[in-house]
Parts: structure tokens; sequence; C-alpha cells
């Protein structure tokens, strides 16, 4: 849901900054994660279960479901940014809601707070048969994510 105020804070060429970031991002590709929907304030990524990234019971383990929420939060926040801006989590929390089955899931990022310094985002972790029939909200997470310019070691 785009809102009047993510729209006001979007900067030219958002969406392809995001997607040449998120092709940066090993740990993404590792997890066999994408992009799905991308818009001013809001981030998808996709992802099917596997049984390597599960637990002992067969559940896609919640440090990878942190990590792709966390993700797509991140991402929600860098489409506000301006070009030479990159942002780093400083602090979630996550509520895991339920066993995380699958077989396909969605981590949703929403920035509910922009700022030129600290964004406060949320993020849902939803999965489904597939056909996106039965989804089913699996964690969720509040993500303080943080602005940062001027570092020439972080890429944008």
């Amino acid at each position: 849901m785009q809102t009047a105020a993510h729209s006001r804070h979007a900067q030219p060429g958002f969406e392809q900054r995001v997607r040449d970031s998120f092709a940066r991002q090993a740990a993404m590709t590792t997890l066999g994660a994408s992009l799905g929907a991308i818009e001013a304030g809001r981030v998808e990524l996709l992802m099917r279960h596997r049984a390597e990234l599960t637990q002992q019971h067969g559940f896609l383990h919640a440090g990878i479901v942190a990590a792709a929420l966390d993700s797509a939060c991140g991402y929600a926040a860098f489409t506000l940014m301006p070009d030479d801006a990159a942002v780093l989590t400083i602090e979630f929390k996550i509520n895991l809601l339920a066993p995380a089955r699958g077989p396909h899931f969605r981590f949703e990022g929403h920035v509910v707070k922009p700022g030129r310094t600290i964004n406060v985002v949320d993020g849902r972790a939803l999965q489904s048969d597939g056909d996106g029939s039965n989804e089913s909200l699996v964690a969720t997470m509040t993500a303080t994510v943080m602005t940062v310019r001027g570092r020439e070691s972080l890429r944008h």
C-alpha cells in the first residue's frame, strides 16, 4: 500500500537501485529469495521451502525467517533513500506466530514512519500453497533502519 507520504519521499529510479543492491546480496541468493513487488515504502521477497534451510522438525528455521524479513524491511526503507544513501538495520523485534511449513513464502516490508535518519518498518512473513490461496501469517517484525551517508565502504 503506497501512501502519499511514501511517494513524497521516493527518489527517481528507486526500483532499479533496489534490484541492483539485492543482486549483490549473497545471503538472499543463498536462501533462494527473489524480489517480488517493489513500491515506494514497500518491498516483498519471495522464497520456497528448502530442506537445507529447516530446523530439526522440518520447518523453515527461525533465523532464516528473520533474515528474509530483515531484508524485506531494509529494502522497503531503501526505496525512500536518496541516491547516495545506504541503509543498515539497527534493531528488530520478531514474533514467530506459526511453524513455517511453506511451501511458498512471501516476506513483506512496509515503512510505517519514514525519516531522514531513522525509519520504522513493519514486516510480515506469509506462507501459502503457491497459488496465493490459503495464505497464512507465520511471523511479524518491527525493524528500525538507519540511513547511512558518506561511508564509501557501504555500497548503495
